[in-house]
């Protein structure tokens, strides 16, 4: 077992936090992970019945401050719930009365659209915010400077190991919410520019197409570079397509959560793989011409449930 909390090693805390003392509810049994199954936010289940009791507990605890940091850790609990394909990010918060913040930051959500239906989702019984060490996407390093660089005693570490993924450590801040600039920044669809330098040459809407002289829908933005500059993923996802197209020339496709994708044309060469997970910002390609191109730029676009939309006005520096 490892330890837990600063300055203090309970290994019961690490056997509580993955193997909750609390019966598993009778709607769903216990997930593979040790936390339990809530099957439905609604009262007649088991599961959300404890949970909501157990979050009026420890919101109650920390904001008559009863309890010291350490303590507020111990009294943590974790679910487990599966959403719907209704129900977002701020549904969630508002039905399990946490802020969205706490559940973004426990997993890993830079923006609200990487919530997937059907995705388990792990429900923290305590508000706060929790910080993986990793510090990976652009938000957990936001977040990280902000509270880790003077190594905050209201921290507490703990280890959560969820989905079958590997052990993960986290900074836990009981009671903790985003400050106005971290809500800012998650509340932004959370899309950068895909390259660090670069001249716009062509708009998104309707243009006379440079190559074929016909007048079309420019579905994307045409940002020019030298050749093999770098190409950067706009946002966490996952590639889901790369391939070679008559007019894209190299491609790379991006899915970022269940509705939005991103494509990347024209590439000189691929910096990536398919299905390979990658983090906004990482390195995916090479500025080229390829495909219908008059010289070396990036094709750009963005496709909300498979429809463009204009990239310009969704993008952050």
């Amino acid at each position: 077992m490892e330890k837990a909390g600063k300055g203090a090693a309970l290994a019961f805390f690490f056997f509580f936090l993955c193997f909750p003392f609390r019966a598993a509810p009778q709607t769903g049994g216990t997930a593979a992970m040790g936390f339990p199954v809530i099957e439905r936010l609604d009262t007649r289940d088991n599961g959300f019945r404890q949970y909501i009791a157990d979050v009026e507990n420890n919101r109650r605890r920390l904001f008559s401050r009863q309890n010291s940091p350490l303590e507020s850790a111990e009294s943590l609990t974790i679910y487990q719930y599966s959403p719907r394909p209704d129900e977002d990010i701020f549904f969630l918060a508002a039905r399990c009365n946490i802020p969205y913040s706490a559940l973004a930051s426990l997993n890993r959500l830079s923006n609200p659209v990487m919530l997937e239906a059907g995705k388990p989702l792990l429900l923290p019984s305590c508000p706060g915010i929790f910080i993986n060490t990793g510090l990976d996407s652009d938000l957990e390093k936001l977040l990280g400077a902000a509270r880790l660089a003077g190594q905050d005693a209201g921290a507490v570490e703990l280890t959560i190991t969820a989905g079958g993924r590997s052990a993960e450590t986290f900074h836990f801040f009981p009671g903790a919410d985003f400050t106005a600039t971290e809500r800012v920044f998650f509340l932004n669809s959370g899309f950068r520019f895909p390259l660090q330098t670069f001249r716009l040459t062509s708009s998104f809407g309707p243009r006379q197409n440079p190559v074929t002289g016909n007048f079309t829908q420019h579905q994307g933005l045409d940002l020019a570079a030298p050749e093999g500059t770098g190409v950067f993923a706009a946002a966490d996802g996952i590639v889901s397509e790369i391939g070679e197209d008559p007019v894209y020339g190299n491609y790379i496709i991006i899915q970022h959560g269940q509705r939005w994708t991103s494509l990347y044309g024209h590439l000189q060469r691929v910096e990536t793989s398919l299905r390979s997970t990658v983090k906004s910002g990482s390195l995916i390609g090479r500025v080229g011409t390829t495909g219908q191109s008059t010289g070396p730029h990036l094709h750009f676009e963005l496709r909300q449930d498979g429809r463009p939309l204009d990239p310009a006005e969704r993008l952050r520096p």
